[in-house]
């Protein structure tokens, strides 16, 4: 069977996902451009022998409309022969693309294929794209009692598995700290790649920083921020909500890009490049949209499964930090060991650009892989109407 590797995985620094961010002056078309340039740039591909790039990007609207993998692509400079397709599978959407990227690879369908990911939420916000209307309304049948926001979810989440006010912001405060200290030590310095944009003067400057990561959090100080969701007739709904979740234990709005270099082994040695991990193992499934954001947990056991290993096989996880109630309780039924989760931090202090998280994990657990000597990293993000993707990958 064909080998599918990754050669390189990339991503932007994230800005915040609001007007003045640092990343809110850049079209999330350039944004991505810019990123997709630098990835084949610094491995010395020519892009025309790209067969595809597979992009994931939620809010395909506005800035983000009419297929932004190939408007991207356009703008890098790639070969106008050069196809791209933009997927949506909420929150997984990039590591759906390298899914699918991936699984093209080993079907024999591609030679050369990049899965990226784009999210200008500054630009254009959660929900533009439902503009007034309810995409439930059909589902009421089914669902009567009519399905609820994630943030709600995340509140579901901490009251069934009894996470405390104190237990959220303490990881939370983790995932500031340690994305501080990978930061200070370089960690991130790989996958980063350089974006030009407009300084507080207005010249150019290189953004290379995460401008969503606090190295000054501390639980204590999370303690003092209000619930983010109180709504009284959802706590009527659901008594059981304590109103846990705020701004400082949830991912916050960001911008961001990334992007995945992906090939046959054999590709990949013709043309001289180092393969850096192979695809290991696949999986998606879907868990109840109510909760929403478990599907990790049978996600989680699906690749295993089909990987036929343990939880105690893997090295290294990152599991998305949507709201910390979703890691703690992966942890709590998965067995999986927190040491070995989102070691340089995750999304509640790096960021969560939506479609781009994917392809920012990757890079990230690749880059942890490296540095720690471990053979097999376990990635997987919950999503939007109850999913969730997982992926394992193995260091060569």
């Amino acid at each position: 069977m064909t080998t599918a590797v990754i050669v390189d995985a990339v991503r932007s620094a994230s800005g915040k996902g609001k007007p003045g961010g640092a990343l809110s002056g850049t079209h999330p078309v350039a944004l991505l451009g810019d990123v997709l340039r630098q990835l084949v740039g610094r491995n010395g591909l020519d892009p025309a022998l790209v067969d595809d790039v597979i992009t994931g990007c939620v809010s395909q609207a506005g800035d983000q409309s009419l297929n932004i993998a190939r408007n991207a692509l356009l703008a890098a400079g790639f070969p106008e022969s050069v196809p791209g397709t933009t997927v949506d599978r909420q929150c997984g959407s990039s590591q759906q693309a390298a899914h699918f990227a991936a699984q093209g690879v080993i079907a024999g369908a591609y030679d050369i294929v990049i899965a990226a990911g784009v999210e200008s939420m500054s630009r254009v916000p959660m929900g533009f794209t439902a503009q007034g209307r309810n995409p439930f309304e059909p589902l009421a049948e089914r669902y009567p009692d009519g399905l609820i926001p994630q943030g709600y979810s995340a509140e579901l989440i901490a009251a069934r598995w009894k996470f405390g006010r104190e237990e959220l912001d303490a990881f939370s405060a983790r995932s500031h700290r340690l994305a501080a200290e990978a930061a200070a030590a370089g960690a991130f310095d790989r996958e980063i790649v350089p974006i030009t944009v407009a300084g507080p003067d207005g010249n150019p400057v290189e953004h290379r920083t995460d401008e969503t990561v606090r190295a000054s959090t501390t639980a204590e100080g999370l303690a003092g921020l209000k619930p983010a969701f109180y709504h009284e007739a959802m706590g009527a709904r659901f008594p059981e909500i304590d109103w846990r979740i705020t701004p400082g234990n949830s991912s916050p709005l960001t911008d961001g890009a990334s992007a995945m270099l992906i090939m046959t082994e054999e590709k990949a040695n013709e043309l001289g490049l180092t393969p850096r991990a192979r695809f290991h193992a696949f999986a998606v499934t879907g868990d109840d949209p109510l909760l929403m954001l478990t599907g990790v947990i049978p996600a989680t056991r699906k690749v295993l499964a089909r990987a036929g290993m343990s939880i105690d096989d893997i090295d290294v996880f990152e599991v998305n930090e949507a709201f910390a109630p979703v890691p703690l309780a992966w942890a709590k039924d998965t067995g999986a060991d927190l040491e070995k989760t989102n070691i340089r931090g995750g999304a509640i202090a790096i960021g969560h650009p939506l479609g781009a998280s994917g392809g920012r994990l990757m890079a990230t657990m690749l880059g942890i892989l490296e540095a720690t000597g471990g053979r097999y990293g376990l990635q997987t993000m919950c999503e939007g109407g109850g999913m969730a993707n997982a992926t394992i990958i193995e260091r060569l």
